[in-house]
């Protein structure tokens, strides 16, 4: 690609961005959105950050390991653990990384 390409391909992608973020701030009065799908909009993030985190703790060295020698795995369902059972945040990111860290090092 030349850099007339590039930056094209940046300039499309800004207003591309720009018109579908944006069009909620200008429309918002104008477009109301029915309440099933408002309701279905507040799960988007947790099933944004589920999509990201979820093949991390899965994969070791590249390919799936569903067994307790995968670190991450165990320190995932550790953190997942703990917050059920206490529902802090903060304390749930300390539990995760410190299991992880202890597991790494004895594994």
């Amino acid at each position: 690609m030349s850099d007339i390409e590039i930056w094209m391909a940046i300039g499309l992608l800004l207003l591309a961005t720009l018109i579908t973020r944006g069009s909620f701030f200008l429309l918002g009065h104008a477009v109301k959105l029915p309440p099933k799908v408002q309701h279905a909009l507040r799960y988007a993030p947790a099933a944004a950050l589920a999509a990201i985190v979820m093949p991390d703790l899965v994969t070791m060295n590249g390919a799936v390991q569903l067994h307790w020698m995968n670190p991450k795995l165990m320190a995932g369902l550790g953190a997942t653990v703990f917050f059920l059972a206490t529902r802090h945040l903060l304390g749930t990111i300390i539990v995760g990384m410190g299991l992880y860290t202890l597991l790494r090092v004895i594994i």
